[in-house]
């Protein structure tokens, strides 16, 4: 499998290409701010055709460039429907004051192709097949996406090296993120490596074995789950 990505714009949140190989087609992971010439040159250096974008969650940082990168290339995106109307008003995802515009009256519509996921559903797209847990605590509908037999989960903001996702914004609860990473992450195989959307990536044995957050969501784990 090739995994690629960069950090996107201002919020640094990571971006991912992900295909069986080079010169197949692809998909997106969380386009971001300011992320189409990023995505461009990857696209151009693996020659990758994308398919899809996939959304982690309806976050700005992670969704401010869904659209354009579906219209430019006809492609539906795949997001929660907990998280749909984000697309839309991402407003809705953040702590404004009365009256406060979003980056002085910036406005975001939904891609002209919007399909919703569903908690355990497996995605058959690019010659891949990529599972989607959904995940709720950071927003209502955020979600991860794994690879059966490549041991790789692509966590969002659910999960971070050494921390998690906030859970102070709308759509965030502290109680129901530590059941998600209790039954989503920490029933993973401890070589499980994650690709978060910020920072480095890291595994699910570095962060069962140092990351407090997970030692907090221990009592929510089930048994161990294949990928």
């Amino acid at each position: 499998m090739l995994i690629d990505g960069f950090p996107a714009g201002s919020f640094q949140a990571n971006c991912y290409v992900v295909a069986p190989a080079a010169g197949e087609e692809c998909v997106v992971i969380d386009p971001g701010q300011d992320a189409e010439p990023g995505l461009g040159e990857l696209l151009r250096e693996h020659r990758l055709k994308p398919v899809a974008v996939l959304l982690t969650h309806g976050h700005l940082d992670h969704v401010w460039s869904v659209a354009p990168v579906c219209g430019a290339r006809d492609i539906p995106a795949f997001i929660h429907p907990e998280d749909r109307e984000l697309l839309s008003d991402p407003a809705k995802g953040l702590s404004l004051m009365a009256g406060q515009q979003l980056f002085g009256g910036l406005t975001f519509t939904e891609p002209d192709d919007v399909r919703e996921l569903s908690d355990g559903a497996v995605l058959d797209i690019a010659g891949m097949a990529l599972t989607v847990d959904h995940a709720p605590g950071h927003t209502r509908g955020s979600v991860t996406f794994r690879s059966p037999g490549e041991h790789v989960m692509f966590s969002g903001d659910l999960l971070f090296a050494g921390s998690i996702g906030r859970t102070d914004l709308p759509g965030g609860d502290y109680p129901t993120i530590l059941r998600s990473l209790g039954t989503t992450c920490l029933t993973l195989p401890d070589d499980t490596v994650v690709l978060p959307g910020h920072g480095p990536q890291t595994t699910i044995g570095r962060e069962r074995a140092a990351n407090p957050y997970l030692a907090e969501a221990a009592p929510f784990a089930g048994p161990t789950k294949g990928l």
